[in-house]
């Protein structure tokens, strides 16, 4: 069950939070406080996703996941029925502050599924922090986001994770597969300011730079340009094997639909960002789409044609993009956190420590989930990422993409079987 709030509310629902006092049922001694949930009230789980935009269908793919996971459970946990709280966090860092800000004036919400886009989560993590719950995100890979050397520009706070691969991996991995697998002896990157694909183009140039590869060019658009000619022109100057672009759609659409005229581009090869990992974006780009390569995630094994099953059932059609099966790992390792240290009082009403939700995430070791094998670090430069970084793969477009409605596109390289040794 969906329930969103009204803007109108939020004032009443702060100060809620504050006056709220501790149930009968159970005393309450962690240091961040306690969700009280009453014998007959349901358990209350947040989501901060993409429901409106241009790339809304990522949020709709995350969506997806999250509540195939609850249906799982019956949408029952401890005897208590799982209600989820969705708010819009768009792909901007106002978005995700705003949708934070709803979760953390409702004191029942013991923990928050999101965001997407790492520019949201750079809005919402302080504010989640701060109230003293968990969110764990699916999609977001900016490396600044775990990094907690604050003064070289990290922004990690305590109570944040995800179950998706942070982007230095990635990074290394992508310009790996231009020197290796391409050939490339050249590279420009192209991003848009966003922590998201700023931070791809740097782990990609650096990388690429390590492998003694030439980085000829690294440049920036902005969100919501659609003229890319003066960028396009200042980059055929140094006629790049490849142009890494991680860039969200429209954005990567005009880009590479404007590259087929540009001379001097005729022999360079795009290689995207898993923003264009979509079934929209071939058909969105039309022509100029095929042969381009988009890196995205890859996840195989039994239990994971099991959940695309209970997707196609559920929805009537394939899941729109790739981070449906860390959505549906970042929701289990949320509930079972729940599950684990939930205080069942003589009633059945529940008092679940805030701090003692963060410590059971922060504990999670060898999870067994869609997406590999979880371990979340809590103490390391990089707190708060989970996932080993092995469902990744790049894929290249095909014709089959941009006129038969087929998704995803064949594999090109899959980093966890192939080796560039």
């Amino acid at each position: 069950m969906i329930r969103s709030f009204c803007s109108l509310m939020l004032a009443i629902n702060l100060l809620a939070a504050f006056l709220l006092p501790v149930s009968a049922g159970g005393a309450c001694d962690d240091p961040l406080g306690c969700v009280e949930v009453g014998p007959d009230d349901p358990i209350v789980v947040g989501a901060m996703l993409v429901i409106s935009g241009a790339i809304n269908y990522l949020g709709e793919d995350t969506l997806g996941g999250v509540e195939l996971a609850l249906l799982d459970r019956d949408e029952t946990l401890l005897n208590h029925e799982i209600e989820l709280v969705v708010e819009d966090s768009l792909c901007t860092a106002e978005g995700g502050q705003i949708a934070a800000q709803r979760l953390a004036a409702d004191p029942t919400v013991v923990g928050a599924i999101g965001t997407n886009c790492s520019s949201a989560a750079q809005g919402a993590i302080p504010i989640i922090s701060e109230s003293g719950m968990v969110m764990i995100a699916p999609s977001n890979t900016s490396p600044s986001l775990t990094n907690t050397d604050i003064a070289a520009g990290g922004s990690h706070r305590p109570g944040y994770f995800r179950t998706s691969q942070n982007g230095l991996i990635e990074g290394m991995r992508l310009a790996q597969f231009a020197m290796y697998a391409l050939e490339a002896e050249s590279l420009a990157t192209v991003h848009d300011g966003d922590p998201y694909t700023s931070g791809l183009a740097r782990a990609v140039a650096d990388t690429f730079d390590e492998l003694d590869g030439n980085v000829v060019f690294e440049g920036a658009v902005n969100k919501g340009d659609t003229d890319m000619t003066s960028i396009l022109t200042e980059i055929a100057v140094h006629q790049p094997d490849v142009i890494y672009v991680p860039l969200f759609e429209p954005e990567s659409n005009f880009f590479a639909a404007q590259m087929q005229y540009i001379a001097g581009l005729e022999d360079t090869i795009i290689l995207g960002g898993a923003a264009s990992f979509s079934s929209s974006f071939p058909e969105n780009t039309g022509d100029a789409a095929i042969g381009i390569y988009v890196s995205g995630p890859l996840v195989s094994g039994d239990a994971y044609e099991k959940l695309l099953e209970q997707w196609v059932d559920e929805y009537g059609s394939d899941p729109p993009s790739g981070y449906h099966a860390h959505a549906y790992d970042a929701t289990n390792l949320l509930l079972n956190a729940l599950e684990a240290v939930a205080e069942i009082n003589d009633d059945g009403s529940l008092t679940i420590g805030r701090q003692a939700m963060r410590d059971a995430v922060a504990a999670t070791e060898d999870y067994p989930g869609l997406t590999g094998r979880l371990t979340c670090r809590e103490d390391s430069p990089f707190a708060g990422d989970c996932s080993p970084g092995t469902a990744l793969a790049v894929f290249q477009i095909t014709e089959a993409e941009v006129y038969d409605d087929h998704w995803p596109p064949p594999l090109a390289w899959n980093f966890a079987a192939d080796s560039f040794d």
